[in-house]
């Protein structure tokens, strides 16, 4: 009886997807060390990762051993960063800190390694100190995708609801008579993670560094709290809206999409009595 034999494994092709095919990847580890400060790691968009599933991707992680506080947040919910120019926010509390860069890439194939980018947002020091350039009769000034710097007045959207064009940072400016000290806000980077606080007339966030801000926070204390009431509204690239929310209040959506519109309203406290409407 002549003896069966099983037919030749088939190598897979890559980029090739067909039930019972397992393909090898080229994966390596790294380990990058960091100092104090917030930094954004960018997979830079490569022109044939359609075709290969989103390869090279990128993941990163806390060491295994020793973290030290580090922070990581990726704008996409599974922690990916595919070739098609994703990018994770990396927060190094108590630098210098180590985080683990994984590589997954095809295998013997020309441009199959990532072109990663590594800057540097805010260092250790301070937040950032560069006052926002609006026009003096703005009252609010934003970095819009496609659309540069935008200035609005207080209670005026700035961004525009329905575009999905999204806000990469923002400034608020004092009215007169209120010192800059009196104003702060922060912008939402992650679930649970803020920028760190910044006074009225500095600039928080981003530009030109398609890095879409999640929410914002903005807070009255002095003679700033004792005349006026802050309210904030907002929309999101989802269609989702939130607030309006009060002094001191968190203004994001529950999706964490990335916001791209905002309306910040100081009422002056008598009109806030007047109305019965009271403090937030």
């Amino acid at each position: 009886m002549a003896k069966s034999e099983a037919a030749p494994a088939v190598a897979a092709q890559p980029g090739e997807q067909r039930p019972g095919v397992v393909q090898e990847l080229k994966v390596t580890g790294h380990l990058m060390t960091l100092d104090t400060g917030l930094f954004c790691i960018i997979n830079e968009a490569n022109p044939n990762a359609a075709s290969f599933g989103g390869l090279p991707g990128v993941r990163v992680s806390p060491p295994p051993i020793d973290p030290r506080g580090v922070e990581i947040s990726g704008f996409r919910p599974d922690g990916w960063l595919s070739a098609n120019g994703d990018a994770a926010l990396v927060k190094i509390p108590n630098g210098p800190s180590q985080i683990l860069v994984t590589v997954y890439q095809m295998p013997n194939m020309a441009d199959a390694a990532p072109r990663l980018q590594v800057m540097q947002l805010l260092n250790g020091a301070a937040a950032p100190a560069q006052p926002a350039r609006a026009p003096e009769v703005m009252d609010v000034l934003a970095h819009i995708q496609t659309r540069g710097d935008v200035g609005s007045k207080f209670g005026e959207w700035l961004g525009e609801p329905g575009s999905q064009n999204w806000i990469e940072g923002f400034a608020v400016a004092a009215p007169a008579g209120i010192a800059a000290t009196d104003i702060s806000y922060q912008a939402v980077l992650g679930r649970g993670w803020l920028s760190p606080w910044v006074e009225a007339g500095q600039y928080c966030g981003s530009r030109g560094m398609a890095l879409p801000l999640l929410g914002l926070r903005v807070r009255l204390q002095g003679e700033a709290a004792e005349q006026y009431d802050v309210v904030c509204e907002a929309s999101f690239v989802d269609g989702l809206k939130a607030g309006p929310v009060g002094n001191d209040e968190t203004c994001e959506a529950p999706s964490l999409a990335a916001l791209e519109a905002i309306k910040i309203t100081l009422v002056p406290l008598t009109k806030t009595r007047q109305t019965g409407r009271g403090r937030r």
